[in-house]
């Protein structure tokens, strides 16, 4: 399977569509360690997405990932918009020129945005943020895609390796943002970021092979 300008579009309303599935439960997490608002940000980020891709016939790959990246810094409140902007950013600038991506493609997309997302957030791993998420998830289909898998096997590995990173965080004391300040009363909370970053690559798990990952 190849991922073109079409498979783009379902990619971000699969997103628009998690997302405020999701968004109570984004919230909630968010309330315990941060400001509350994740679930909302996210929620009105995406359906901001939705709008814009509605109404505008974008040419490529590129110029869609970018035009999200936009919207994303534009309307998400609080630090997921630098992040997930810079996500989309990177994403764009790895397509460049490409009409369709094969699965090589797919993975440097995903490797460009996710340290576009760390070298932003100058978050490592253990630090109980989005990072703890999307770097296992990275690690993972960079195997699998040496091992020849095919891109939906590659996707699951990585929906599946997020998930995992998403629930470590559980244990962790956070050192980033503002559940950094609660100290040792972070622990026994799952990262909201963590929990969206898992939702990004669920979201293209399914929109890309139409199963559940």
């Amino acid at each position: 399977m190849t991922v073109g300008r079409q498979e783009v579009l379902a990619w971000l309303d699969s997103l628009h569509e998690t997302y405020s599935e999701n968004r109570q439960l984004l919230t909630d997490l968010d309330s315990s360690i941060g400001d509350a608002d994740h679930g909302i940000n996210m929620d009105r980020g995406f359906s901001a997405v939705k709008t814009e891709m509605d109404s505008n016939a974008l040419p490529d790959v590129r110029s869609i990932l970018h035009t999200a990246a936009m919207v994303l810094i534009r309307t998400v409140g609080g630090a997921a918009g630098p992040l997930y902007g810079t996500f989309f950013l990177r994403a764009a600038t790895a397509c460049a020129g490409k009409t369709e991506l094969s699965s090589p493609d797919v993975v440097a997309l995903f490797q460009a945005g996710i340290e576009g997302v760390r070298q932003r957030g100058k978050a490592e791993p253990g630090d109980k943020t989005m990072v703890d998420a999307l770097l296992p998830a990275l690690a993972s289909m960079q195997e699998k895609l040496e091992q020849g898998a095919s891109l939906e096997e590659i996707l699951d590995a990585g929906a599946a390796a997020a998930e995992t990173g998403m629930l470590g965080t559980i244990p962790l004391q956070a050192r980033k943002g503002r559940a950094s300040y609660l100290g040792p009363r972070s622990v026994g909370h799952q990262d909201p970021g963590a929990t969206s970053s898992w939702l990004l690559i669920r979201a293209a798990a399914r929109a890309w092979h139409g199963r559940t990952a």
